[in-house]
């Protein structure tokens, strides 16, 4: 576990605080729809939890894409011909 940690600190310190501004946000449209602290508690913690795991994996998606990319990229640039460089 503490090789995943070490492995992807920044994204979870992204989601940390994506995850702490998203649950903010929605205590305080909760509580502005429905008047109830309580209620707007509850509500912001579900959807937000819910959201930080789903950001966690879709950053480390567009993190693979990248490197696929850039791969190709390298690749491309070996096969040209040392004339053309």
């Amino acid at each position: 576990m503490a090789n995943f940690a070490r492995a992807n600190l920044t994204t979870l310190k992204k989601t940390g605080s994506y995850y702490v501004m998203h649950i903010t946000v929605a205590w305080l449209v909760g509580y502005a729809v429905t008047g109830s602290l309580w209620m707007a508690l509850t509500l912001s913690l579900v959807e937000p939890t819910v959201q930080a795991f789903a950001f966690f994996f879709h950053e480390k998606a567009w993190e693979r894409l990248g490197q696929r990319r850039a791969a190709k990229r390298a690749a491309a640039a070996r096969r040209q011909p040392l004339l053309s460089r």
